[in-house]
């Protein structure tokens, strides 16, 4: 995985989690105006739909760059939309990055087995 596609990764995860946080604001601020004198629901609204944004524009962007199949793509939005869901995309996020970093280190070791000279010698 390349630097542009982990940065991908990264933002869509760090954003993940506010959005859920926020969309969960928005339900109790939602019942707390139909239940008391409190309206926080314009503010927690403007709130909820920039943090919404960022995810979409950010969900854009990660599966352009990890080229996602169509399934793994829905899975993200699908949990943008649902009450809690950022939470849990942001563990599989985090699942997908440790998965690619494993694999770029084996890479990168085994290239660099590759590359030393065989002498013939055993290495202690």
């Amino acid at each position: 995985m390349d630097l542009k596609t982990a940065s991908a990764l990264r933002r869509l995860r760090l954003i993940s989690a506010p959005e859920a946080v926020s969309f969960l604001l928005l339900l109790v601020c939602s019942v707390l105006k139909r239940t008391t004198e409190f309206n926080a629901v314009p503010v927690m609204g403007a709130v909820h739909g920039a943090l919404f944004v960022l995810y979409v524009i950010f969900w854009l962007d990660a599966w352009n760059r990890a080229r996602w199949p169509m399934s793994r793509a829905a899975l993200y939005f699908a949990l943008s939309v649902l009450p809690g869901g950022g939470f849990y995309a942001d563990r599989l996020l985090r699942r997908e990055a440790e998965a690619s970093v494993i694999a770029a280190r084996a890479r990168a070791e085994r290239a660099g087995r590759d590359e030393r000279p065989r002498t013939g010698a055993v290495d202690a």
